[in-house]
């Protein structure tokens, strides 16, 4: 059986550039029966957890991994003059030969937990210290978090092939060289074909003789962006979505002038892979030597909640579960309502439940921050979602409905059929959210305080509308289309 491993992959949390979903990505890999399969989005990991779960769920070995950007000054905190958006014209790649450019590309795939947090550490410094028109690294950071990481060379906009491209090769050896120093044998040079793409053709007759020069491997990439070659369309359309003004002259037009230069980049057969690198039958190799190298374990059950420190001044509690109880009932006192029987089994219930899910500092931590931001004269809203059917939640003042009164059901909540972190939604007084997340900060940790991204996403009305921009039609005729797409509850039918 012939087998080759895709290890440059984008999803599309490859922002405005990639299509594929990460379900498209793993059923992708099902049905070539491959393996295992990488992720590896530009310069961010918001699809990392998804993805390995599913792959999981699939007897996929997952490969975490980010194609992350390196300043090609000195410096990550140094600002060049142009970006590769800016370089590269609307139908080719031979612009990454420009010497102006901000930026090259490498891959960075994580072999085991210390790299995949070393992974981590590389992306937040890029986003953190780096940051220009994109998150930027550089060599000190990679030589600094390096452990437990292989690297490829990227695309022909990596670290070694945009210095081919533009005909540099003193500098081309010398990188390729502090590469090395830095990876050793981990390194590798990447390779792609894509049949139309010049500055490819440029690397691909450079790289063996490299290879062979520092005694390094090939590797064999596709750079994906889409799973099947009719997604090109679909993709190229998608490129254009941010473009104030559309670059296609009729909607025929999308098909023949495609923004990559390419239809290629789709997630092809191990086959087809093996057919296009006859010729470098190593670097098909290289694929299954860095499946065989990378094998990153996660713990995606056990909970990792900071630690709530019980008062000094509280004698009676033995336990975060004795505390959270003796809260619980005080608070339900507090609340001037008649406790009857029906109050305290709920309460009991629901305390013996979050009891057994190991849950008690959660709901601890949740009613100090809620407490402090009181204190502070910080709005906080009544309570919302389904944390409202929770008693635990009312008496400690967490939320302001008393499920009791409208027969709202805890299991909602939490249920112990259902192991999984509570979820309960606050709303803060938006100008004074900061103030919270740093007190949060300072009592459990910088390490132990994280703020989480939301994606919008674009629904059918606005894509239709889009769509209809991107290829030129007029702009009354999708408009009065879109008024055809039904509404039911308030909310566009998918």
């Amino acid at each position: 059986m012939k087998e080759f491993i895709h290890l440059h992959n984008h999803t599309h949390f490859s922002l405005l550039d990639a299509i594929s979903s990460v379900d498209g990505l793993v059923n992708a890999a099902v049905e070539n029966k491959m393996k295992a399969v990488a992720i590896t989005d530009h310069g961010v990991m918001f699809g990392a957890m998804e993805f390995y779960k599913k792959c999981l769920k699939n007897n996929i070995k997952p490969i975490i991994g980010c194609e992350v950007y390196v300043a090609q000054s000195s410096s990550r905190f140094e600002k060049a003059k142009k970006t590769v958006e800016q370089e590269v014209s609307s139908d080719s790649a031979d612009g990454l030969a420009s010497s102006n450019i901000n930026y090259a590309h490498l891959i960075l795939l994580a072999k085991d937990f210390t790299g995949y947090k070393n992974l981590l550490k590389i992306v937040s410094i890029g986003h953190t210290e780096g940051y220009y028109y994109k998150p930027r690294v550089d060599l000190e950071v990679l030589n600094q978090y390096r452990e437990g990481l292989v690297a490829t060379s990227a695309c022909a906009g990596g670290v070694i092939s945009c210095y081919i491209t533009r005909g540099d090769m003193d500098t081309a050896r010398k990188m390729t060289g502090k590469y090395k120093d830095i990876f050793g044998d981990d390194f590798y040079l990447e390779i792609q074909d894509h049949k139309s793409i010049e500055a490819e053709k440029k690397v691909l007759k450079v790289m063996p003789s490299l290879a062979k020069e520092f005694g390094l491997k090939l590797i064999a990439t596709n750079d994906v962006h889409y799973i099947k070659k009719e997604h090109a369309i679909a993709h190229n359309i998608y490129l254009n979505l941010s473009a104030k003004q559309s670059r296609f002259t009729n909607s025929s037009d999308v098909q023949t002038n495609l923004r990559y230069g390419t239809d290629e980049i789709y997630f092809k057969s191990a086959e087809e892979m093996i057919n296009l690198f006859k010729d470098y039958p190593e670097a098909i190799k290289s694929t299954l030597e860095v499946t065989e190298k990378c094998n990153l374990e996660l713990d995606t059950k056990s909970n990792h909640m900071p630690n709530f420190k019980i008062p000094a001044s509280e004698k009676e509690s033995k336990n975060l579960d004795d505390y959270l109880r003796k809260l619980s009932f005080e608070g339900l006192k507090n609340r001037n309502i008649k406790i009857t029987e029906e109050y305290e089994t709920r309460l009991n219930y629901e305390l013996e439940i979050v009891k057994k899910m190991n849950f008690s500092g959660y709901f601890l931590i949740v009613m100090d921050f809620i407490n402090k931001a009181k204190e502070l004269g910080v709005l906080v809203g009544p309570g919302r979602g389904s944390a409202a059917g929770s008693l635990v939640c009312y008496a400690l003042g967490i939320t302001e409905v008393d499920p009791i009164i409208y027969n709202l059901f805890f299991e909602r909540f939490l249920n112990p059929s259902r192991i999984s972190m509570p979820d309960i939604d606050i709303d803060f007084q938006d100008d004074r959210r900061d103030e919270l997340i740093q007190y949060a900060k300072e009592k459990y940790g910088e390490n132990s305080v994280a703020q989480i991204i939301t994606f919008n996403k674009l629904a059918p009305r606005g894509v239709l509308k889009d769509v209809g921009r991107v290829l030129n039609f007029n702009f009354e005729e999708i408009n009065n289309l879109t008024k055809h797409i039904p509404i039911v509850f308030g909310k566009v039918t998918p």
